[in-house]
């Protein structure tokens, strides 16, 4: 049998196990690389004798790449076969690492961030739909689990690792590793990665223009609005991105595959994984940002002892996502996402209200709660969300998983700039009650999805 036949319910073992290899290596890269560069930051721009604010480019050009392609991307992955466009995003990101290492000016290594951040953009929104594919239905939480572990982790101990690879080496090193990780990955995707057929249809250039540009003037104009001193432009950049967006979504209406998947939208249970998503991410990355100021500036301890106290989170995600993904396979997602939730905003709330004369342990077991509760929350949903989607639509899903993540993640990092920059003294702690709220929120649209998750919608 070939690939395309086993994968109508997985592939058998042992090239189920190797195509896992593949994804999971795959979207490391793609996830860790965003985290990388910001360690790596000030020792870049004083190499290349620019200012902090011209060397945020190299964190944000990879920041807008991503999102401003992966819908586009997703489409590309239901037309032409989703292992050809994976296989493409990971040749390109792995080429551009290679770019990255060899830059000598901020304009060189700025302009390979943005072909990095299209690679990684192609591995993460074709990521899901070859897990549906890689998976039998009867294993998929199982295997979403995994993959959700793997995206947690390595968004967790990126600023991590980065110290580690700069305590032994200089700043190129940070991409080269890439290189040989890549390369044996292209080989490991080539041979066991599930090949599915294409719909053929054509690409919409249009709508994908009108994609990039929603995306990228929304982001572009809320980092000028809250990190410049030019707020006029950055309030018309965000202007013209929420008319491209609103222009975007009416032409989808009117479209059978549309690249905006408003389609899926429709379904109730999709649209509320959606909103469940963008949600938590949004908390996750609230506290994220916001915690090593708290530790830091709040609570006066030192750069060692933030990085243990932030441990804890993800040593919980990584016990709990696979376990969660195996309960998804047999119970509630919709039960198991809004306990999840529910732990992490408690969690989120306990550290808010953190004594004064907490010690160390005090600090840990809370930590530790709000990463039990996201691990449950997290493999649960993003199942929902791919079986929720048509498996001709499986790309498309996967997209908006992933945009929902990015867009989560973006809102959060923002809304913690804001909050610092209005409540100096103070900006922390309501930032970490903000993220609570989100939680709450997000619990609550999880167990909305009940009535829709019993009809089978």
């Amino acid at each position: 049998m070939t690939h395309e036949a086993e994968a109508e319910d997985g592939l058998p073992v042992p090239a189920r196990y190797l195509s896992a290899l593949a994804i999971g290596l795959a979207i490391t890269m793609a996830v860790l690389d965003g985290a990388l560069a910001n360690v790596a930051l000030p020792t870049i721009a004083r190499q290349f004798r620019v200012s902090p604010a011209d060397a945020i480019w190299i964190v944000n050009a990879y920041q807008i790449a991503t999102v401003v392609s992966l819908l586009p991307f997703a489409a590309l992955g239901d037309i032409l076969g989703y292992k050809r466009v994976y296989m493409a995003g990971l040749a390109v990101f792995t080429a551009a690492s290679l770019a990255c290492a060899l830059s000598t000016t901020l304009a060189e290594l700025t302009a390979a961030r943005i072909a990095q951040g299209l690679g990684a953009s192609g591995i993460m929104a074709i990521n899901a739909a070859l897990v549906r594919f890689t998976y039998p239905t009867r294993l998929l939480g199982r295997g979403v689990g995994i993959n959700a572990l793997v995206v947690s982790v390595a968004a967790a101990v990126g600023p991590t690792v980065a110290a580690g690879i700069l305590s032994v080496a200089d700043w190129p090193w940070l991409f080269a590793v890439n290189v040989p990780i890549g390369i044996l990955t292209l080989a490991v995707a080539a041979a066991f990665l599930p090949r599915t057929s294409g719909s053929g249809r054509r690409f919409d250039a249009v709508s994908a223009l009108l994609n990039a540009l929603a995306f990228g003037l929304v982001i572009g104009g809320i980092d000028l609005l809250t990190r410049s001193d030019r707020p006029g432009l950055g309030a018309a950049m965000l202007a013209g991105g929420l008319v491209s967006g609103g222009v975007l979504a009416l032409r989808e209406l009117h479209v059978t595959h549309p690249m905006l998947p408003v389609d899926l939208l429709r379904i109730p249970i999709f649209a509320l994984s959606v909103a469940t998503s963008v949600c938590s991410f949004c908390a996750q990355m609230l506290a994220f940002v916001t915690l090593p100021f708290f530790f830091e500036s709040v609570r006066g301890m030192s750069p060692v002892q933030v990085g243990l106290l932030l441990t804890p989170w993800p040593i919980a995600v990584a016990i709990l996502g696979p376990i969660a993904g195996r309960l998804s396979d047999q119970y509630s997602a919709s039960i198991l996402g809004g306990l999840g939730l529910t732990v992490f905003g408690v969690g989120l709330t306990l550290m808010a209200t953190l004594p004064g004369d907490a010690d160390a342990t005090a600090i840990a077991w809370r930590m530790a709660l709000c990463g039990l509760g996201f691990g449950l929350f997290q493999a649960p949903n993003n199942r929902t969300m791919i079986l929720a989607a048509p498996r001709a639509r499986s790309g498309a899903a996967g997209g908006m998983l992933a945009t929902a993540r990015l867009t989560g993640q973006t809102a959060g990092a923002t809304l913690v700039a804001i909050l610092l920059a209005l409540l100096p003294g103070r900006g922390e702690t309501v930032a970490l009650g903000v993220a609570a709220c989100l939680a709450f929120v997000g619990a609550a649209a999880s167990l909305s999805r009940l009535p829709s998750e019993r009809r089978g919608r």
